[in-house]
């Protein structure tokens, strides 16, 4: 009868330490997440939803950096990262944003030394006339020093045909990026397609791009993901009725496929203006109690399904 109960104890005993144990381990695992040097790349870019790939590249960047600080302080080489990028993918899917980002977060991270942000066209870098495109695209190499200079639909560089100066601004850009390479990033961005014609025209441009990444279209649930960001943020939120209603809508534009529905841009534009219906709303209602001035409602949302 006593065996039995010690027995029993025993086991009771066992169970808590156990228990004891996976709570004493899983907070460890937690503190080491928070403490990881790394952690800081999830808090940089908690706001872009999706981009998993991207995010664990920004992660391997960094790591690389600290590792490299590590060797040079024990007298072992060094090789300096190259980062310059090339982004594809359709309007709205965060590549501008998502760069524009990269500068700062770089800049933080001691990766680049000035961290500015120059957003470039076509007509930055080609010049009317023969030698002024090599200096214009020269002069905005320089301007980026330190930073990311951002080349959005880089491919129309390319438009001209064979005596375009384009052709010039693409070789300029070929031998600055090998002169500078570790002294700022170039992300060029477009279309997926056209990007691909556009790195096939010079042989040497897409091999000094060791990052490529691809912005998939947002599915259903990363659009109202943004959605519900973009509200929560504006102190505003949205009614079941009119969270339905967005989400069908989103469903059948993306299920047309339709080029010019810009993604997130879109989800932001609705948003902007439902509250601005509502306000025209409120006004007309002279309602102006705290959850009439909370709650964006279906009738706020302006588009026909």
């Amino acid at each position: 009868m006593n065996a039995n109960l010690i027995d029993k104890n025993k086991s009771q005993i066992n169970i808590v330490l156990h228990e004891r144990e996976q709570m004493k381990a899983s907070r460890q695992e937690n503190t080491l997440e928070k403490t990881s040097p790394l952690h800081i790349i999830d808090k940089y870019f908690s706001s872009f939803v999706g981009l998993t790939h991207l995010k664990n590249c920004m992660k391997e960047i960094y790591a690389t950096k600290l590792i490299n600080d590590q060797r040079a302080s024990h007298g072992l080489a060094v090789e300096k990262q190259v980062l310059h990028m090339i982004f594809t993918g359709n309007p709205g899917t965060g590549k501008t944003t998502l760069a524009r980002e990269i500068a700062a977060t770089f800049f933080r991270l001691n990766l680049l030394s000035k961290g500015q942000f120059i957003e470039a066209e076509r007509a930055d870098l080609v010049g009317e006339y023969i030698g002024q495109t090599a200096q214009k695209t020269r002069n905005l190499i320089q301007q980026a020093i330190g930073g990311v200079l951002f080349i959005d639909e880089a491919y129309s560089l390319a438009r001209g045909g064979e005596k375009d100066f384009g052709r010039e601004a693409i070789d300029t850009l070929v031998k600055q990026m090998e002169d500078f390479s570790d002294q700022f990033v170039l992300i060029l961005a477009g279309y997926p397609k056209e990007m691909d014609r556009f790195l096939q025209m010079n042989p040497g441009l897409a091999s000094r791009f060791p990052f490529k990444h691809t912005f998939a279209d947002y599915s259903v649930e990363e659009l109202m993901d943004i959605a519900l960001q973009i509200t929560m943020e504006k102190q505003y939120e949205l009614t079941a009725e009119a969270s339905w209603k967005l989400k069908h809508y989103l469903r059948k534009q993306l299920a047309q496929k339709e080029r010019h529905f810009a993604n997130g841009r879109c989800v932001r534009n609705l948003i902007e203006k439902a509250i601005r219906m509502q306000a025209l709303r409120l006004v007309n209602q002279g309602n102006y109690n705290y959850n009439d001035l909370l709650y964006i409602d279906i009738d706020d949302l302006s588009f026909t399904d």
